[in-house]
């Protein structure tokens, strides 16, 4: 019965942040830090309900709008909140994307991890875990992921605090900070993850360097790694016409290509998509062109993806595993995409991994360059390139306070802590600007 719920007692928002690598994208380099916020509530059972969102006073602004919707109110109620919280948001988040910045903050970030940490505090009453509360329920125990390599830039042409080294035994600890521009290098990295995690799928973040020089890199990766699952995703940097030429002929290296193509000349990039899928015969996956149930209905009319990628933190954990089943009954492939991130969003993705029907992609995650900065005592570990789901009750997780705190303490030095990509990038090319057209080293 209702009255048997516990009810939300308190609500926390924690800006945290964390040292990063100067890992390039078409927007420019990763700083040598990265935000994120974390939320934590607390149930009158006494149980902690953990949810992890990008960082950024709109989003932590957003976070901390919602706690009158909350204390009070019993957990049971998890969807009728949830949808409240989103109906207070959602009309107002497109104006917080900018005048065609790389990087921006959408509010339905806050209320997926405000919904992570709802269904973490029901799980726990229940004394089930977060994957049996989502869709079908539990549908794999293992969740494959995939390893996320980029392309680095020379942190010492920078005054910016990077790390040199991170703690650890392992080479790779070392070579995520090191810079990578050939496809050697990219090799190396590769070899280094695979050894680290075991991975049995890569993906390479394109929109750097000249797209016949990316392609190179993709076919060293399959050289080295025969069969393996490859994908390369320059965010829309080329032309239609370039990204045809490039990639017509790869059916042998590339499992699929993501948004190799975007808006030209009046028309739409899912119109655009469309026509690179008919010519090149790949299966096409994208963040963004289809990023909410409106868009995906225009681009599945178009015939223009094939692998959306639902990340439970644009579109709701709940929401991420609806579009799951909606794939597997349409003959889609569901899969993820990824930003920098703690431990408490590796979890998010593993349960609702694990809760998507079908045959998911292997999920993208970027853990592999902030693995070791965890804030919880009992992280999820990648192993033979997947996710082990239990049957912790939750997600799963005990939040380690001291690591915490110490985020939260680097936080505060930062002040805002909003991305900026191309603040770095100046480093590498003096007065650089972002051109949502141009790879990032190409000026």
């Amino acid at each position: 019965m209702l009255h048997s719920s516990p009810t939300i007692v308190s609500m926390r928002v924690i800006p945290v942040a964390g040292h990063d690598s100067m890992l390039l994208n078409i927007g420019g380099a990763h700083g040598p830090f990265f935000t994120r916020n974390i939320v934590v509530l607390t149930d009158s059972a006494g149980h902690t309900g953990l949810g992890e969102a990008p960082g950024g006073a709109v989003i932590e602004k957003a976070m901390c709008q919602a706690e009158p919707l909350l204390i009070g109110q019993p957990i049971a109620r998890v969807k009728r909140l949830v949808q409240q919280i989103h109906g207070h948001h959602q009309q107002s988040d497109f104006a917080t994307l900018g005048g065609g910045a790389w990087t921006f903050q959408l509010k339905v970030n806050a209320v997926a991890a405000i919904e992570a940490a709802l269904l973490d505090l029901l799980g726990q009453h229940l004394g089930v875990p977060v994957v049996d509360l989502l869709g079908p329920g539990r549908q794999r125990d293992e969740v494959e992921v995939l390893a996320y390599l980029f392309f680095v830039g020379d942190r010492t042409r920078t005054p910016l605090p990077y790390l040199a080294h991170s703690p650890g035994n392992h080479d790779w600890y070392r070579l995520r900070h090191q810079s990578a521009l050939t496809p050697d290098d990219i090799v190396r990295h590769a070899q280094a993850v695979v050894d680290r995690y075991g991975f049995r799928a890569f993906k390479l973040k394109g929109g750097v360097l000249p797209g016949e020089q990316e392609i190179q890199a993709v076919r060293a990766l399959s050289a080295c790694f025969p069969g393996a699952h490859i994908t390369l995703d320059p965010n829309g940097a080329w032309s239609l016409c370039e990204a045809i030429g490039l990639c017509r002929g790869q059916r042998d290296v590339l499992a699929y290509a993501e948004d190799p193509c975007g808006a030209e000349e009046g028309y739409s990039g899912r119109e655009v998509m469309a026509e690179f899928r008919r010519a090149t015969g790949l299966r096409v996956a994208t963040n963004m062109i289809a990023t909410n149930w409106r868009e995906m209905a225009h681009a599945t009319l178009l015939g223009a993806v094939d692998i959306p990628l639902a990340d439970p933190h644009f579109w709701t954990l709940d929401g991420a595993v609806r579009m799951a089943q909606l794939c597997d009954d349409w003959g889609l492939s569901w899969g993820s995409h990824s930003n920098n991130h703690f431990d408490i969003s590796l979890s998010m993705f593993a349960h609702v991994g694990a809760a998507a029907p079908g045959r998911p992609t292997a999920l993208d995650t970027h853990w592999i360059w902030q693995e070791g900065q965890h804030l919880t005592r009992n992280p999820l570990q990648i192993s033979q390139g997947r996710l082990a789901v239990t049957d912790a009750p939750g997600l799963g997780l005990e939040p380690d306070w001291e690591r915490i705190e110490a985020a939260n303490a680097l936080h505060r030095i930062l002040g805002d802590g909003a991305r900026d990509d191309a603040a770095a990038m100046r480093f590498l090319i003096p007065g650089w600007q972002f051109d949502r057209r141009k790879p990032a080293m190409v000026r």
